[in-house]
């Protein structure tokens, strides 16, 4: 007869062995929740802060296009970079309840692209298109009737074998996004239904930004030194929040994690961020035209080419908040550097000078 093994009596848990078997029954955050907790981008109309006239025409239309069953309109948004363009095409999404697919118009180098994306489309999705000015022309001809008669013509074939498909696409919404809605074509630009055009946000709004920033990046920051960051972030929220990294990261290491507005003002002085937000480039711009230029007007090739930047970097990021502020100006012969340019540079014009100098001599 076989003997029966014995079995064991178990043993009391050890201290801490419950805590050992939940980290091993509980899986490791995937990369999409580690990158969630720092996504710091709102989610729906609730958590935005400023754009208010956005905030609420989008919501009338969304609310409209529910109670009907229907897609929402094709939305064109425009206006400088890092003002909430891709944000909001998001938020459009999470409110309506659908998929979002974001795409950019240089990646859209042929044809085939785009219908290899509309085809696989669901109904009501949003298909956001960044820098849409930018797509190709024979790309941008067949988003006329996609997003006019959600259908796309297949050509097949070349020559006199050429066979045209009509494919059928699902209800859905196009949101655009532009730096440059000029540049569109009035074919393209009249598809859209909604125009929204995207502002600066003032100081208060992006203190309110700076703490909700703060408070997911688990950043301790009070009033005054939030308004340091504000006053310096351009108008622009993804400059606000980029500077709350760095000060984080200089307070770490230079404050103990402790954020002041001393300690703000020397981060951003280290990052060549001046009292109004001028960086390196802004205040080189500037100076190239007072200096060199005698306070313009100069064309901005000449500016660009002085400077060695692409004219594009300076169209898109330099000149946007320099007119917002009033530090420079455009006229049909060119640039020019404005009087409160001249007063922040702590320079006098020419013209001063020699009036002054003109004054002396008389005495």
């Amino acid at each position: 007869m076989k003997k029966q093994p014995t079995r064991k009596p178990e043993s009391a848990p050890k201290p801490g062995a419950a805590e050992d078997q939940d980290s091993q029954v509980l899986a490791d955050p995937t990369p999409d929740e580690r990158e969630d907790r720092w996504n710091l981008r709102p989610r729906t109309f609730a958590e935005c802060i400023g754009q208010r006239d956005v905030v609420e025409a989008l919501g009338i239309a969304i609310q409209a296009a529910k109670e009907r069953g229907d897609s929402l309109d094709h939305v064109l948004f425009y206006g400088p970079p890092g003002l909430g363009k891709t944000t909001f095409a998001r938020i459009i999404a999470n409110e309506l309840g659908v998929q979002f697919k974001g795409t950019s118009g240089p990646a859209l180098e042929r044809g085939g692209d785009l219908v290899s994306i509309l085809t696989n489309l669901e109904e009501g999705d949003v298909l956001f298109i960044d820098e849409v000015h930018r797509l190709p022309r024979a790309v941008e001809e067949l988003l006329y009737s996609a997003m006019e008669d959600f259908t796309v013509d297949i050509i097949f074939d070349k020559g006199a074998h050429a066979r045209i498909y009509r494919s059928s696409l699902p209800r859905c919404t196009l949101a655009g996004a532009t730096t440059r809605a000029g540049f569109l074509s009035p074919p393209l630009l009249q598809r859209f239904g909604i125009f929204r055009e995207l502002h600066f946000y003032s100081d208060e709004e992006l203190v309110q930004a700076i703490h909700r920033s703060a408070k997911l990046l688990e950043i301790e920051i009070d009033d005054p030194s939030a308004a340091v960051l504000a006053k310096r972030s351009r108008g622009t929220i993804r400059i606000a929040n980029r500077l709350l990294r760095r000060v984080r990261d200089y307070a770490q290491v230079r404050a103990d994690g402790r954020i002041t507005p001393q300690i703000a003002d020397a981060a951003l002085a280290l990052e060549g961020i001046d009292d109004v937000g001028l960086t390196p480039l802004d205040r080189r711009l500037l100076e190239v035209i007072v200096h060199q230029h005698l306070g313009g007007p100069v064309g901005i090739d000449a500016l660009a080419a002085t400077l060695q930047e692409e004219v594009q970097t300076l169209e898109d990021m330099v000149e946007p908040f320099l007119l917002h502020t009033g530090l420079l100006a455009r006229t049909p012969k060119g640039r020019t550097a404005t009087e409160t340019a001249y007063q922040h540079l702590g320079v006098e014009r020419v013209e001063k000078r020699e009036g002054k100098r003109k004054q002396q001599e008389l005495l």
